[in-house]
């Protein structure tokens, strides 16, 4: 009698994230589309660091979802607010046009030009969206050290992780 042992793919999916999340670069810098600002992550030690990765393209979900966030980032004063989108400069500012001009002058939009930093941290790709293949929607939390506390990747162009849901988990996080 041969035995044979599988492994569950819940379980090899469960081994990539630990693994992914220990693959997390070390420091990165990104411009901002929106006006001409860095961000250095380096340069964020000590709070928390919201990275937003938002999908290529006129995503009104992802319009909403910033939105949402910089209204109300002021209740969360240890997390940096980082809004990623992988368009041009170009595609860019005429999405956050989109966005109320005081909350842009406090939260730029960041560029990850061909979404390299979204593939350093493991979020998948291939999903179809206006006829281009994108990234997830995703949420990456890093923690004061820099090392990730927390993900969320959504499903599709609609899920997000909430707001109100955020700001326990920071909560959590920060006892």
């Amino acid at each position: 009698m041969k035995f044979e042992y599988r492994i569950p793919l819940v379980a090899i999916l469960l081994i990539g994230t630990l693994f992914a999340k220990a693959q997390n670069p070390v420091d990165f810098e990104l411009s901002s589309a929106t006006d001409k600002s860095r961000f250095v992550l380096s340069e964020a030690k000590g709070k928390f660091v919201a990275l937003h990765f938002l999908l290529k393209t006129e995503c009104p979900y992802c319009l909403l979802h910033t939105h949402d966030y910089l209204s109300k980032s002021a209740s969360l004063s240890n997390v940096i607010q980082v809004f990623i989108k992988p368009d041009t400069e170009e595609e860019i500012e005429e999405w956050a046009k989109g966005l109320p001009e005081e909350e842009l002058a406090q939260f730029p939009i960041f560029r990850d030009p061909e979404a390299k930093l979204a593939a350093q941290f493991n979020i998948p790709d291939g999903y179809g969206f206006h006829n281009q293949f994108v990234h997830y929607p995703a949420l990456i939390l890093l923690g004061p050290d820099g090392k990730e506390v927390f993900r969320y990747i959504g499903k599709n162009n609609t899920d997000r992780y909430p707001f109100e849901k955020f700001k326990i988990k920071v909560q959590e996080l920060s006892q």
